[in-house]
């Protein structure tokens, strides 16, 4: 059977139009509508120039299958997570959200979820919606399209959203915001009547073209410009967010750009805190800092593979009440187990104002006890010969192996996960140490060797 190459592990995604074109979208409308027995979906897109197309020819695939569309327009990603799973009573039936996230210009994508916000990938039905789509028969797509599409007010997710702190106990702060021409900021307005603080925007307005660079904040070069926007307005805190905002990236008031992981230990630990002996998630990727607090505080970490349906699933498994991910995914019990990009900030600001201190303050004690190297990437093509050559350089030292997902190595004072992304053709590379930030760079050094050598 043909492979459609926009089908990857956890959704759909591709070059516009030749891997992914209107005529296709319709065709994934009319799967996902019988595949799920939907009546009813919620839709949303993002600022990317080529959404107005594909959202037609989506609604036009599903309408032609009686589907009645929840049009949300211009939104983020857990805008369709929310409304899907805040609207199952009312007979939503799944959500679909148009975005490629951070991918280059010119790329389009659509990622999927059933009843309750639950994921729709790899074996949870994104392959049976591929192959019927290949198979469809021609008598479904002649189907007539009946007019059948509601927009829908968003006040109940702004709501939601708030629930997550105790406004009372917010203070004034000066928080530098970065939608990167993306769609957070159309969130953003929407809080910021609600809260205390002062937003400086930065790259607000919704902008397809991306004048200042695909939003992408997990790129050194891309985050120079709220870097430099804390610094000259002295604020407490930065923010910056992916297209579709699933994801948020943090700058101390220092400008310094704090690392996902770090984030991860710092929710956990409030989680746990307020939740004494639940049970938190977290990706192989780095896990040490993560760990100790969950010790610390008499919780429970488990260990999930990297991905949302992954942590989206073993949440579920064990009612955990966090999972977090050190690429910046956030996950909460209380939001039907998806990621969010507005909860984590919120929550951060909400423990500022509450302890009286900087998030500089907060992050410190971690990054001094377990440094990363941040996640390197690597253009490799025999990835199996590259895993299986760094594992054979360093098994000689009788590390703890899991190869669960990808390969981890620890040993006594430093351990390393590298992983095939699943996402895009690279390996991935995170190392960190037991308070030893030379014995990082020291690690990277050795590996990156092997992986070019």
């Amino acid at each position: 059977m043909t492979q459609l190459a926009c089908f990857k592990a956890y959704d759909i995604r591709g070059r516009v139009p030749d891997e992914l074109n209107t005529d296709l979208v319709y065709k994934i409308g009319i799967a996902y509508a019988i595949e799920m027995n939907a009546t009813k979906v919620v839709v949303g897109y993002d600022a990317r120039l080529e959404c107005p197309e594909i959202v037609a020819a989506l609604i036009k695939g599903l309408n032609s299958q009686n589907v009645q569309v929840i049009n949300l327009g211009l939104s983020g990603t857990e805008e369709v997570y929310f409304h899907t799973f805040n609207m199952e009573k009312q007979g939503v039936d799944g959500g679909i959200m148009v975005t490629a996230s951070h991918n280059p210009k010119g790329h389009n994508g659509l990622k999927m979820v059933s009843k309750g916000a639950r994921p729709i990938s790899g074996d949870d039905g994104l392959k049976r919606i591929h192959d019927r789509v290949i198979a469809m028969d021609s008598d479904l797509l002649s189907a007539p399209a009946p007019k059948s599409i509601e927009h829908h007010d968003k006040t109940a997710y702004i709501e939601h959203l708030l629930s997550y702190v105790d406004i009372k106990t917010l203070k004034s702060l000066k928080i530098v915001v970065n939608p990167g021409n993306g769609t957070a900021g159309l969130a953003l307005k929407k809080l910021e009547g609600y809260l205390p603080f002062q937003f400086i925007y930065l790259h607000e307005s919704v902008d397809g073209t991306f004048p200042n660079g695909i939003p992408n904040p997990l790129l050194p070069e891309n985050r120079s410009s709220t870097q430099k926007a804390v610094k000259e307005h002295k604020a407490n805190l930065g923010i910056a967010w992916d297209g579709d905002f699933d994801r948020c990236f943090f700058f101390d008031e220092n400008a310094r750009f704090i690392e996902g992981y770090y984030i991860v230990g710092l929710l956990a630990q409030a989680f746990l805190k307020k939740n004494k002996g639940a049970t938190v998630i977290h990706d192989p990727r780095l896990i040490w800092n993560t760990i100790d607090i969950a010790n610390t505080l008499g919780g429970k970490a488990i260990q999930s593979k990297t991905g949302h349906s992954f942590i989206k699933q073993i949440m579920r498994e064990e009612n955990a009440v966090y999972g977090g991910e050190m690429s910046a995914h956030h996950y909460f019990k209380d939001f039907s187990y998806c990621d969010s990009g507005m909860i984590p900030w919120l929550l951060v600001a909400e423990l500022m104002c509450a302890q009286n201190i900087p998030l500089s303050k907060m992050v410190d004690a971690g990054i001094a006890a377990y440094p990363c190297s941040g996640e390197i990437n690597y253009k490799v093509s025999d990835t199996k010969k590259v895993l299986k050559d760094i594992r054979a350089h360093f098994s000689p030292l009788n590390p703890t192996i899991d190869t669960r997902d990808g390969l981890s190595m620890s040993f006594d004072n430093w351990r390393f996960n590298v992983r095939v992304s699943n996402t895009e053709p690279l390996l991935r590379l995170n190392i960190e140490t037991k308070n030893d930030q030379n014995l990082v760079q020291e690690k990277v050094t050795e590996i990156t060797h092997l992986i070019k050598n």
